[in-house]
């Protein structure tokens, strides 16, 4: 009997003891939050994303907002080369897929799918844009829904709807501004009244009416701002500076000039910005990007010769500077019978040989060629590298992104 009582407590004992090893904290988890972020800072975001399986503090970390914007500030800052997020819209059905460019990223497979978990309600989209990590996406078939989606915590929230015209043309953005710490998607609406019949003279369809939506990210309703008194071209916003969107305006019968447009999120307002005074800028010659978090204007040329100006202090027109002439370039796998395959939807979308996206952390032109091609240009040498990734889709439109854990 007591032999058996014995027995019985020493298994209480092991079973007290292996439960207060269990409960016991390891070393990962009693980390301070400071050093958690300086190390997941400089992690690619592959693996940036896998680290909430480490433990269960980190797991609760991951789904931190606050924690996660601040990691997401600390891998801007320490100034790695952005990710890529490539939409591919042919030849079936939409596809995004992912490219890290990062040289801590030793993946020899870079180009990786994404699941767009909403698919199977809006099988066909345009990339409205990116912002902290953030994609907005907008129905290209029917332009009702949009969805603003973090494809790496694969978070997402769908848009109400908003007031639709009978026959209409969309102009879309998407951004953060950094004082009023919100993010807004922007709709402008070019809309007619249908029973008008003297608009559709007109070589293409004109729109005299406009509307200007704005929705913000926690809010549940849209607003309307009035009309706007520019006709942009039908494209999401090219480029998002200090909180403000910008686009390039289309010609007028009476103001054939394109000008620069920018919105801007913390007062709602548009207002021209100043443009570089390079000459030429009256056609569709070129189109704005963003470089170093500056706003930048790549110029066609002649014989395929590209010039990129940059504003170096926002809205001064003295400050812009010519940073970089592009010479000529053409892949050997760009010839011209090629152009025959284009996709209509992506030539329509972009029509340029050449796109610029950004400046990678070494210095070097981050382009894209006819949808086909990347390509980095080295400026002290004057020399293209073409840069070949196994899985990259035959046509694809490229995004500009910074991966993050934001959570919405």
């Amino acid at each position: 009997m007591d032999l058996d009582h014995d027995e019985h407590h020493a298994k209480r004992r092991k079973t007290k003891t292996r439960h207060e090893q269990q409960q016991q904290p390891t070393a990962l988890e009693t980390l301070p939050n400071e050093i958690i972020v300086h190390i997941l800072s400089r992690l690619p975001i592959t693996s940036f994303v896998q680290f909430k399986f480490v433990c269960k503090r980190w797991r609760a970390l991951a789904q931190d907002p606050v924690l996660a914007a601040d990691m997401h500030l600390s891998s801007k800052a320490d100034g790695n080369d952005p990710c890529l997020i490539l939409h591919c819209d042919f030849p079936i059905r939409n596809q995004l897929y992912f490219l890290d460019l990062s040289a801590d990223n030793q993946d020899k497979d870079k180009v990786k799918r994404l699941y767009v978990p909403f698919q199977a309600t809006m099988p066909e989209f345009d990339v409205v844009g990116s912002c902290n990590g953030l994609l907005c996406l907008s129905d290209s078939l029917y332009n009702d829904a949009l969805y603003v989606h973090n494809p790496f915590t694969m978070d997402y929230i769908e848009l109400p709807e908003s007031r639709r015209y009978p026959d209409q043309e969309l102009v879309f953005g998407f951004g953060f501004h950094p004082e009023t710490k919100e993010y807004k998607v922007v709709k402008i609406v070019y809309y007619r009244n249908i029973s008008n019949y003297s608009y559709r003279r007109a070589r293409r369809t004109v729109y005299p009416q406009s509307d200007v939506q704005i929705f913000t990210l926690g809010t549940s309703s849209w607003r309307s701002l009035g009309k706007v008194s520019y006709q942009f071209v039908r494209r999401p916003s090219e480029a998002l500076v200090n909180g403000r969107l910008h686009w390039v305006s289309r010609p007028r019968r009476y103001h054939p000039a394109r000008r620069i447009i920018s919105f801007d999120l913390a007062d709602e307002q548009f207002r021209e910005v100043p443009k570089p005074d390079c000459g030429g800028l009256t056609r569709c010659n070129f189109h704005l990007s963003v470089l170093q978090g500056c706003l930048a204007v790549a110029v066609y040329g002649n014989y395929g010769k590209l010039e990129i100006w940059v504003m170096k202090c926002y809205n001064e027109k003295e400050s812009w500077v010519k940073e970089f002439t592009i010479g000529a370039y053409m892949h050997k796998c760009l010839k011209p019978n090629l152009d025959r395959d284009r996709p209509l939807k992506i030539w329509k979308h972009n029509g340029k040989v050449v796109r610029v996206l950004c400046l990678l952390e070494n210095g070097q032109v981050l382009l894209e060629y006819k949808n086909r091609v990347l390509v980095s240009y080295d400026p002290k040498k004057g020399k293209f590298r073409d840069l070949v990734f196994q899985g990259i889709p035959n046509w694809f439109q490229t995004v500009v992104h910074t991966g993050s854990l934001i959570w919405l």
